[in-house]
């Protein structure tokens, strides 16, 4: 049985300045944020890419990445308990950056979704940098550095569309995709320079690869056969195959975690109520709140074509200006999260954020036609957004343990994640059931994204109503933080 080492910082080493505080936040800001916004410049660009390569297969265009991040999310977790959290990171953003470059050159679709799938494996740095602010902060900055980092989605959200819309109207998809290439190498360079590694790993430990295998393997299997199963029919053997395949790969996976000295995930963990539920709770809400991009960048950009296409056809610059209010709520509900943590029940904020983005998004499902009616929508939705990412990291510390802070956010950006594949999945197979196919490319009408909306703000408010299964848990000022300096 491996054992938990803590290294203390040397006697004659003082605890970092604010200025140099302020540094590493800026570089795991970076980190996790640009987790979003690859996904939103994916999202704006996935119009052109379709109508370029001609292929009604778009939705692999993001599944790719959320597959591969699904897959080796495991094996990364428990290598930086076993190697270091900053040392791990900077191989994840490492192999961002090899993709995004494969993605950025290639001549075909195959060889684009080939350059996606090794990106993939950076959205594994999201769970790492979280572990790592929960290590490396004193006390009095963990709340506050959590909160700026899962509110700089709203900065995402703010700048991404201005961003994307410029470099989609003058460069094309091309310059979107060099952009990730380019923002990924600076990813690297920033952690690199400025980021300490954890004095938090396993001595002695182990990879468990044949847990890794099983649990990936059949987290994949079910993924591949919600995004295939429109093209092989819900109740065809295939799609039957693979659901039983996956469901044995789990079985075996729990079977072998509990015997196995050094388990993936220990179970002892997850079966604990606070910790369960709140990953359950996490993982459905936000995981179908990152999948409702999927539906709104299509409804925005795709053109209006009468009988065939009921998008709004709008440029990426017009989408940036509309949707810059609901960025900023985006940013005021993140940035306001993290200074509430400390005084109301983290429970509280879940609920309530939720439920705004199920009143905003549902009154999308109708109003989803002009200008204002998006900016209506949005803006509720938006401040929901902002309170749900932000409060998803500080649930997860108050929760667990220092020690088993990078395994539980590793199950909940995987749980997220699947939630987010499974919904996004669901979300095309539903709008294309009231659209159309010209030239090659996959085109919806007004009944699609509305139905689309309508299973977006469903799966949102599951996340909602589970929020009462948890129990009262710590506050945030009552967690072990900040090992590596002086608290």
């Amino acid at each position: 049985m491996s054992q938990t080492e803590i290294s203390p910082p040397p006697a004659d080493e003082r605890p970092p300045s604010a200025a140099r505080n302020v540094l590493v936040v800026v570089a795991l800001v970076w980190t996790v944020q640009l987790v979003a916004l690859i996904a939103a410049l994916s999202g704006i660009a996935q119009a052109d890419v379709a109508i370029h390569f001609r292929t009604t297969e778009i939705a692999w265009f993001t599944l790719m990445t959320l597959l591969t991040g699904t897959f080796f999310l495991p094996f990364v977790v428990k290598a930086a308990a076993l190697f270091g959290k900053r040392r791990v990171l900077l191989v994840a953003i490492g192999l961002g950056f090899v993709g995004d470059l494969v993605a950025a050159v290639a001549t075909d679709y195959r060889t684009l979704l080939i350059g996606r799938g090794i990106a993939g494996v950076y959205a594994a740095s999201a769970p790492l940098a979280y572990a790592i602010t929960r290590d490396v902060f004193p006390r009095r900055w963990v709340g506050l550095a959590s909160g700026i980092l899962a509110g700089g989605v709203g900065l995402v959200a703010f700048g991404g569309p201005f961003l994307s819309g410029w470099l989609l109207d003058d460069y094309g998809f091309r310059g979107v995709l060099w952009f990730m290439a380019v923002s990924t190498a600076v990813s690297f360079l920033l952690v690199a320079a400025f980021v300490p590694e954890s004095p938090i790993r396993t001595a002695g430990g182990r990879m468990d690869w044949v847990g890794g295998i099983l649990l990936g393997g059949g987290v994949t299997a079910i993924v591949y056969a919600v995004g295939q199963g429109s093209h092989w029919g819900w109740g065809s053997g295939k799609f039957i195959g693979y659901v039983i395949g996956a469901a044995l790969a789990l079985i075996a996976f729990v079977l072998v975690e509990r015997r196995v000295t050094e388990p993936l995930f220990p179970l002892s963990m997850t079966r604990r109520r606070p910790v369960w539920t709140v990953l359950l709770a996490t993982s459905i809400a936000a995981g179908s709140l990152s999948a409702v991009g999927v539906v709104i960048q299509l409804l925005i950009l795709m053109p209006n074509i009468p009988t065939v296409s009921a998008g709004l056809g709008w440029s990426g610059t017009h989408n940036a200006i509309v949707t810059s209010p609901i960025s900023a709520m985006i940013i005021v509900g993140a940035v306001g999260t993290g200074f509430l943590a400390r005084r109301l029940d983290a429970r509280i904020l879940l609920g309530t954020g939720a439920a705004l983005a199920v009143l905003g998004y549902g009154i999308g499902t109708h109003l989803h036609h002009s200008g204002p009616q998006i900016i209506e929508m949005g803006v509720i939705a938006g401040l929901g957004t902002g309170i749900v990412m932000a409060i998803v990291p500080i649930m997860i510390i108050e929760v667990v343990s220092a020690e088993e802070q990078a395994l539980a956010n590793g199950v909940q950006t995987l749980g997220q994640g699947v939630a987010q594949i499974v919904v996004s999945q669901l979300a095309f197979v539903v709008m294309a059931q009231h659209g159309a196919v010209l030239k090659g490319t996959q085109f919806y009408l007004d009944a699609g994204f509305t139905n689309g909306l309508w299973l977006v703000v469903g799966c949102v408010a599951a996340g909602a109503l589970l929020v009462a299964l948890i129990p009262r848990s710590r506050h945030l000022d009552e967690v072990e933080v900040g090992q590596a300096v002086a608290a």
